[in-house]
């Protein structure tokens, strides 16, 4: 059963009905439901499926392409020794099918291009020269490799630059969504149950049809996590090795972006890390911000190069929080529950949440059709004015005149502002405002995970939103 995802399996379905030819990308990461998408979309009916295989020679992959054809119908197919060969013996099977759209699917085709086998070329010379001088062909290709896509595919400079139709960029699913797979698979889940999944797992559909029934959220985090037969037990080392060829610089500045919740610009990258400030670097953090693992923050009023740079993947968070070099006993996340450790992750992690929600909260606010910008901002502390220091994870700026300052706090039970808080809650507006200088109204926002308890400190707050409207 599909769940969400109406609008991507529109612009798939409706393909059909165009008159001519479609040429359809679409991308993401890995586990977050590609090809489920258009294997529903279509009803596993496909002209010619073929899906890439990692790790292989080209002429492996050729052998499996051609064994994909006879298994199709296609008699007589000669020995592929090159994807000229290939594709060409794919327009011949196409001319004998009959009548009517005939919809390819190239699934992994990232892994289908190794190096010096010609396949990006002979793809392009398929379409630019043959597929859209039709009108009966759906091209639909797909990838978890989300950079190569980008690059060799939706941003292609050569042969395929502008060539696409359409392009479907699926992301994770939202809380709402998880919720709505939960009751498919009649798993009973509380709202605040499925946010700590959602913590933990983020929105990868793939991860949440792996939980069982009978079984607590905790339970199952040991089992799926941190027991050495657990389907995610290695899910981390496989997570980057099949979205990159050489995953070992994206996962060092992954490693340092883990270190520092809040955020770190390039330049504190760079120190950090030791790294070179080169284009190589731009292309990582161009690459990690791509497949959704790391946000890019412009600081309101500063310039691009004072980006601040967050890692917000929530597996990847709670695999640096809780398993990265660690031993752990039976029963861990389990035993885990309510200490220290696990209540300053479950902060940060609802921070996160609402980061991935911006879509609700403007809903929550009645701002969805308002032009906004969205940022991070901080302010180091100054020592000869005395300022403190001062972070700000989301600034809704609107082009109504009010710019949002939004406080997100997780707690058990309804959250109660302090006497303490309310006073850093004023300082951090105050600050903003005098390094800043808008003249724009500064309103604050509070997001709880379970509601706001109204005393004598709540009136700095100009609205509230609880863990209900995250999942508008």
């Amino acid at each position: 059963m599909l769940i969400g995802r109406k609008k991507e399996k529109q612009v798939l379905t409706n393909a059909l009905q165009e008159e001519y030819s479609q040429f359809i990308a679409v991308y993401g990461r890995r586990r977050v439901g590609k090809t489920f998408l258009i294997r529903e979309s279509f009803n596993y009916q496909f002209c010619f499926q073929y899906t890439g295989a990692a790790n292989i020679s080209s002429r492996k992959q050729l052998a499996r392409f051609q064994m994909a054809l006879k298994e199709h119908g296609l008699k007589d197919v000669a020995v592929l020794t090159n994807w000229i060969l290939a594709f060409s013996e794919l327009k011949r099977f196409i001319n004998t099918q009959p009548a009517g759209k005939k919809v390819v699917f190239l699934d992994e085709l990232p892994w289908m291009d190794a190096p010096r086998s010609g396949f990006l070329s002979e793809l392009e010379s398929f379409w630019n020269d043959w597929a859209s001088a039709r009108k009966d062909i759906v091209f639909i290709v797909c990838g978890s490799a989300t950079s190569w896509m980008i690059k060799k595919i939706i941003k292609n400079k050569r042969g395929l630059h502008n060539r696409l139709n359409h392009r479907i960029a699926l992301q994770p699913f939202n809380l709402r969504e998880c919720e709505a797979l939960m009751k498919s698979r009649n798993i009973v889940m509380s709202r605040k149950q499925i946010l700590e999944g959602y913590m933990v797992f983020g929105g990868v559909p793939y991860y949440w049809s792996l939980l069982e029934r009978g079984a607590s959220l905790s339970q199952e985090i040991d089992r799926l996590i941190f027991s050495r037969d657990g389907e995610l037990y290695d899910e981390f080392n496989m997570l980057y090795a099949a979205l990159f060829k050489k995953p070992e610089p994206y996962v060092k500045v992954i490693e340092l972006l883990a270190k520092k919740k809040k955020g770190m610009t390039r330049l504190e990258l760079i120190e950090a890390g030791k790294l070179e400030d080169n284009g190589r670097l731009t292309e990582i953090l161009n690459d990690l911000e791509w497949c959704g693992f790391i946000r890019g923050y412009s600081m309101l009023g500063r310039k691009v190069k004072d980006e601040i740079f967050q890692l917000i993947d929530h597996f990847t968070l709670f695999y640096y929080e809780f398993i990265n070099g660690k031993r752990h006993s039976k029963n861990y996340w389990q035993a885990m529950q309510g200490r220290p450790q696990h209540n300053t992750w479950c902060g940060l992690a609802f921070e996160r949440v609402c980061l991935w929600h911006i879509d609700q909260i403007k809903m929550k606010l009645g701002i969805s059709g308002v032009l906004t910008d969205e940022y991070a901002w901080r302010c180091l502390p100054d020592k000869k004015s005395g300022r403190k220091g001062v972070q700000i994870d989301l600034l809704i700026d609107r082009s109504d005149g009010i710019i949002d300052l939004c406080e997100m706090k997780y707690s058990k039970k309804e959250y109660a502002i302090t006497e303490h808080y309310e006073e850093e809650l004023i300082q951090k507006k105050s600050v903003f405002m005098e390094v800043t200088q808008t003249k724009n109204a500064v309103h604050t926002v509070m997001i709880t995970s379970n509601g706001l308890t109204h005393n004598a400190y709540t009136g700095e707050i100009q609205n509230e939103l609880d863990l209900n409207d995250l999942f508008l």
